[in-house]
């Protein structure tokens, strides 16, 4: 099995496109690049280990974060639909080089989410998910319940972002977690 380390999710496969295997990806990715410039990428089910395909073309839907690409070897609507909810990914060392403080939107998938309670700051769940087609927000899912929570992902909410030590904290409006 490889390690999650070795790899960067830069799309989530959500469905087919047309008849001709051509593929509609939801983009976790600030660099459209990835998804219209050819080249190698690797396909990955489940948490099976990630296979290579070969991207020959792509363009982003006008006004989304989602992309329509064609994979080599993909025909036809049946292979385009057997790659639904699989991972389109990248190598991890195959990333641009980000400045002091900036981070890629995928790695805030699993932080740890940190609120302050009373005078300390507690761990109150977890990010679970990304939704950035139309708007920016975070999924999280909240320890007390086990319930998932739509947070904006905006810097009055979201006030720290700690990717190496695997945290964030938001001081959300009241009433924003209650439910």
């Amino acid at each position: 099995m490889i390690e999650n380390n070795d790899w960067l999710v830069i799309g989530i496969i959500t469905s087919s496109h047309g008849v001709k295997g051509k593929l509609n990806i939801k983009s976790l990715s600030d660099f459209k690049e990835r998804f219209t410039q050819p080249g190698k990428r690797w396909i990955q089910k489940h948490d099976e280990d990630p296979i290579p395909c070969s991207l020959i073309s792509g363009f982003q839907k006008p006004g989304k974060e989602s992309f329509i690409i064609s994979l080599e070897g993909i025909k036809d609507r049946n292979q385009a639909d057997n790659l639904k909810k699989c991972k389109l990914l990248v190598k991890s060392n195959d990333i641009p080089k980000l400045k002091d403080n900036e981070f890629h939107l995928n790695q805030l998938l699993n932080l740890d989410v940190k609120l302050h309670v009373e005078s300390e700051i507690k761990v109150v769940g977890k990010v679970v998910d990304l939704i950035t087609e139309n708007n920016n927000l975070i999924v999280i899912r909240l320890n007390k319940n086990n319930r998932d929570f739509l947070i904006p992902f905006v810097k009055e909410i979201v006030t720290t972002i700690d990717t190496k030590n695997k945290y964030l904290i938001i001081d959300p409006p009241k009433g924003l977690l209650d439910l």
